[in-house]
């Protein structure tokens, strides 16, 4: 192993880096692609940087975000020192989000049913009827068997501990696939003297991944013997309209809003080009649930495309409902599914949670909220999670406050201290927090694929912990090695 030199001198490394080790070696993964990088120098980094920001805002690589109540774009950014996966750490992650990804549908499958595993003692049923994402209006939104997630993304940490843990699951409207195809684009652009690097997996199967898992998912009553897909969304104003467009390309299917849609039970057509066609699956990246309540969709097309679904003629992928497997007391439970369902010991663990709506887990935490992470049980995006050791004391009272008065709505779960990776900041290279969000796609008779692909999202501030874009967080490159 080599000393940290060029690049990297007086870089701080910690005990949970994952380029550099606590004595100042570069791990043996990140050896040549450091002195690749050295080559360039901190200045040529730089110049990389600034061309990754030109070549971003050029493609319209951006979200859109509340900002003080209001709506503002904002660039995504990239950090342009890749991160490493080893070939064991994918396959265990892959292992593990399978099994993940097979339980959760089975619950969903269960609990839009008969809820046999509240019935038999292995959940609350208040877990399930207190959720704000269970919508029973939902139950029949997903005849013929198929999954009622297509798509799924996890959010993974890389603890002390060195194994792999699930942060939290995402069965709604997960975004970031193609804000990883993208990394990866403008990542070979931008920094010739890393690409093409030997031994690195091509993220750009993506869109046949995606194609084929939204074609499995054809709705029993199909019209064609290959089913039409469709992306509905409800336009650029969608803080994920740029990877909208990205998939639909990639998949080489129209993107569609629901003013495009007409028909009835029998069938749906979509406006694209100005002609009309027979749409068989709808990708749905509307906001959460709004098929069932939302302003993006008319009351007329609510009810056409519910009728659809409920008549065969359509699948909407995800199906609404969803939030019930993904909401934050819920994810206590995913063990249980595992075993419950499967009969499977866990493959991948997850974070020990306190659920606050249980009387007795809140009393055990009541006085350690401070020391503690406390998130909304239906939050998303960082929204409203609040870490102890990050806050005021004023901040402190109010989240205690706040507990106590719907303890119901929050979750409590350790902070977990998870890896830094080399990222590039005004004054160097700098250790910053990262995460890893990695995608599932659920098929016919419990087929589960893992696209060779996974989005690491970096928190830019130091020390920060929260790596959401909407919270400040940028991005990086992550190369899954062969």
């Amino acid at each position: 192993m080599d000393r940290v030199t060029g690049v990297l001198r007086g870089y701080p490394a910690g005990p949970l880096d994952e380029a550099v080790d606590p004595d100042g070696q570069i791990r043996p993964g990140y050896v040549d692609v450091i002195a690749a990088l050295d080559g360039a120098g901190i200045s040529g980094l730089r110049d990389a940087a600034t061309e990754l920001d030109r070549l971003r805002a050029a493609e319209g690589i951006v979200f859109t975000t509340d900002i003080d109540g209001v709506v503002q774009e904002q660039p995504f950014p990239l950090d342009p020192i890749p991160r490493l996966l080893s070939g064991a750490d994918w396959a265990r992650i892959s292992a593990g989000l399978r099994q993940r990804t097979r339980a959760l549908n089975a619950f969903l499958d269960d609990v839009y049913d008969q809820a046999q595993i509240v019935r038999d003692g292995l959940m609350p049923d208040w877990v399930v009827q207190q959720c704000p994402g269970f919508l029973p209006g939902a139950r029949d939104l997903a005849p013929g068997g198929r999954p009622r997630a297509t798509v799924l993304g996890f959010d993974l940490l890389h603890p002390p501990s060195g194994e792999w843990v699930v942060l939290e699951d995402n069965l709604r409207v997960p975004s970031g696939l193609g804000y990883a195809v993208a990394n990866r684009r403008t990542a070979a652009a931008a920094l010739p003297m890393l690409y093409p690097w030997d031994g690195v997996r091509s993220p750009e199967h993506v869109g046949a991944m995606l194609l084929e898992a939204l074609t499995a998912a054809a709705p029993p009553r199909c019209r064609r013997e290959t089913p039409q897909v469709a992306l509905l969304s409800d336009g650029p104003a969608n803080s994920a309209w740029y990877e909208h467009t990205l998939l639909a390309r990639a998949m080489g299917v129209p993107v569609v809003t629901p003013a495009d849609l007409a028909g009835d039970a029998d069938g749906i057509t979509a406006m694209v080009d100005g002609r009309s066609i027979g749409i068989d699956v709808l990708y749905r990246r509307l906001a959460d649930d709004e098929i069932i309540a939302g302003p993006a969709v008319s009351p007329e097309v609510n009810l056409l495309l519910q009728a659809a679904s409920r008549a065969g003629t359509v699948s909407i992928a995800n199906a609404p409902g969803n939030g019930v497997a993904d909401d934050k007391a819920t994810y206590a439970f995913v063990h249980t599914m595992i075993d419950y369902y499967l009969a499977e010991k866990p493959v991948i663990a997850d974070v020990g949670t306190w659920v606050l709506a249980d009387p007795g887990q809140y009393e055990a935490v009541r006085d350690r909220l401070a020391e503690l992470v406390v998130k909304p049980v239906d939050g998303s995006g960082g929204a409203g999670v609040m870490i102890g050791p990050e806050m005021t004391d004023e901040q402190i009272r109010q989240m205690q406050v706040s507990v106590a008065a719907a303890p119901e709505r929050f979750i409590a779960q350790e902070v977990i201290r998870f890896s830094s990776h080399p990222t590039l900041t005004p004054l160097g290279l700098a250790p910053r927090h990262v995460d890893l969000r990695v995608f599932a796609l659920a098929g016919a008779d419990g087929a589960v694929a893992i696209p060779e692909v996974a989005l690491s999202r970096v928190a830019l501030e130091s020390d920060g912990l929260l790596v959401n874009s909407s919270r400040g967080g940028g991005s990086k490159d992550t190369w899954l090695m062969l």
